[in-house]
């Protein structure tokens, strides 16, 4: 008990110290997440296989879902065109799946999901809590596969600045640029101390 709370006290501690230095980093990326959406795909399992059926699902949706995000401006509207398609990305899956001989179930979802800080591109996103496309193959225990659907950062083909301008403020756009990496490395750490506290780990 004694050791709990003392735990508790040096993460506080830590917090307090996070908060004083990563204040102005953390009001600046906060309005990030509401901005854009991401894609999430979870692999049944680590085998080879499953790793190797989790890029052909991502390939299949990327591909056939490439044309639903043409003149969308925003998130709301990314995600309502994402929501009114879920049966076709459910669909493109298991497609996918059944073509390479593998019976696993998919559930697509559209949720709110931690992210860790992520380069894509030139641009890095901040940690947080984003609004996520998930696309959960079998068990979904292996490693995951993430991207930003919108702004179109997932395809090699896409101009990250340009989209990042149309969808990000100007102060947000230059937060993502790389040099604020380490920045968001502590906010992450901060919101991480942070959730852990709420939660009364």
């Amino acid at each position: 008990m004694k050791w709990k709370i003392w735990e508790r006290a040096v993460a506080i501690g830590l917090c307090l110290s996070l908060t004083f230095c990563c204040t102005g980093v953390v009001a600046e990326s906060e309005d990030i997440p509401s901005r854009v959406l991401r894609l999430h795909v979870l692999a049944n399992s680590n085998t080879v296989s499953d790793q190797s059926l989790k890029l052909k699902v991502r390939d299949r949706i990327l591909k056939d879902s490439s044309g639903w995000f043409t003149n969308i401006h925003t998130r709301a509207q990314a995600e309502e065109t994402a929501k009114k398609h879920l049966p076709d990305l459910e669909q493109q899956a298991v497609d996918e799946l059944r073509k390479n001989g593998c019976r696993d179930s998919v559930r697509v979802s559209l949720e709110n999901t931690w992210f860790p800080t992520r380069k894509y591109n030139q641009a890095t996103f901040p940690a947080g809590i984003y609004r996520a496309l998930r696309v959960v193959i079998g068990k979904g225990a292996g490693h995951n596969w993430w991207c930003v659907l919108f702004p179109a950062l997932c395809l090699p083909s896409a101009e990250p600045k340009q989209k990042l301008d149309d969808v990000l403020t100007k102060p947000e756009t230059q937060l993502t640029g790389c040099p604020y990496k380490i920045k968001f490395k502590s906010v992450e750490l901060y919101e991480e101390v942070e959730n852990w506290l709420k939660s009364g780990a």
